[in-house]
């Protein structure tokens, strides 16, 4: 009988040279989406008691403890971020803690392509597909929230100042590649103040 095999949403793409910025796949990451309510004292605790530490509350937040991340979604919503070999052993220790509370935690690695973008000019390259203007204060690391990229729902990730993680459905892992690629070759490059260089 055969074995189920993962295969990441790009496997087998790599990202073409003369590009201003670093774009590859972050492969292997476990993703769980928990919710409940954070008025919950019991919930939050539970929680809190798998994780090691609070869910962030604050909307577009994040919050992290070694190699698990967590990342606010919405009031009842949250994406739990860990390595793949690690989302199954979450995912069991978090429904026993929450047995008997009102709350949902399911696998959901499968579902997004997780796509990484490093170094300087990577906010310019993001601004060109969605309306977001990254410039603001407010995209500091540790911000994340939904957006429109490219006309598709994506989830961006502030993880440092040069380093952003764009989560996008598997389905459109492809689309969202190519139209990175497309719009971070170093001819289209661009400075948003001050003099722009001539294409050779």
């Amino acid at each position: 009988m055969s074995e189920l095999s993962y295969e990441s949403p790009l496997a087998g793409v790599a990202a073409p040279s003369g590009l201003s910025v670093s774009i590859r796949e972050i492969t292997e990451r476990g993703m769980l989406d928990l919710r409940g309510l954070a008025s919950d004292a019991a919930f939050m605790a539970a929680v809190k008691g798998v994780l090691g530490f609070d869910l962030p509350v604050k909307p577009r937040t994040s919050a992290a403890w070694g190699d698990v991340k967590v990342l606010w979604l919405s009031v009842d919503q949250w994406l739990i971020l860990s390595s793949r070999s690690k989302s199954h052993e979450l995912l069991a220790n978090l429904r026993e803690a929450l047995k008997g509370i009102h709350s949902l935690a399911v696998d959901v690695s499968d579902m997004r392509a997780v796509i990484r973008l490093e170094g300087d000019g990577c906010r310019e390259v993001i601004m060109k597909g969605t309306s977001l203007d990254l410039l603001d204060p407010e995209y500091v690391q540790g911000c994340c929230r939904r957006m429109r990229y490219a006309e598709i729902a994506a989830l961006l990730d502030v993880v440092e100042d040069d380093v952003f993680d764009i989560y996008v459905f598997r389905s459109y892992a492809h689309y969202t590649w190519n139209f990175l690629c497309a719009t971070a070759k170093a001819p289209a490059k661009l400075k948003l103040f001050g003099k722009q260089d001539v294409p050779a």
